[in-house]
């Protein structure tokens, strides 16, 4: 096992990048030795804006937030089956709330070495930069961070994992 990385969190946002970033995850746990665990939020903060501003009706953000809840498991399911194709375990954490304080608590609570991430999207306003929580996670947590961008080279090098 090494000594500079021993556990790895790989957030998930339901994207196919962030699948990218999974298999990147394994890659370089089943290398290192290290323990991983993959993070999805279900972003209640953001869902809660949505009804404030009236874009959605309460009904409508809770059917959304169920759908939400739907997706994070069929993900991180998905993310299993990369992990135990190449026998890397993976604890799996489902949780709701801010994105980027939920990053930041199961970093500080599973003593994390490394945060996996996407490649941050691009910033189309100074709106944007305001609430892109994956990118504020990233500027505050302790522990250092690896962006994940070329999924043309990522899923070659986990094809040839043993």
């Amino acid at each position: 096992m090494s000594e500079i990385v021993r556990r790895i969190l790989v957030y998930i946002d339901g994207t196919e990048h962030a699948m990218v970033a999974a298999h990147y995850a394994v890659c370089l746990a089943k290398t290192l030795g290290a323990h991983l665990s993959a993070l999805f939020v279900v972003n209640t903060q953001a869902l809660g804006a949505l009804v404030k501003s009236r874009i959605f009706l309460e009904d409508e953000e809770m059917e959304y937030r169920t759908d939400l809840r739907a997706d994070a498991e069929r993900y991180l399911r998905h993310v299993h089956s990369i992990g135990k194709a190449k026998n890397v375990p993976i604890d799996l954490i489902n949780i709701s709330g801010s994105v980027s304080v939920e990053i930041k608590k199961c970093i500080k609570e599973k003593n994390i070495d490394l945060l996996i991430i996407v490649e941050l999207s691009k910033i189309q306003s100074r709106r944007d930069q305001f609430y892109d929580e994956t990118e504020r996670a990233m500027c505050s947590v302790p522990c250092s961070v690896l962006i994940v961008k070329d999924g043309d080279r990522v899923y070659p090098i986990y094809d040839h994992l043993d």
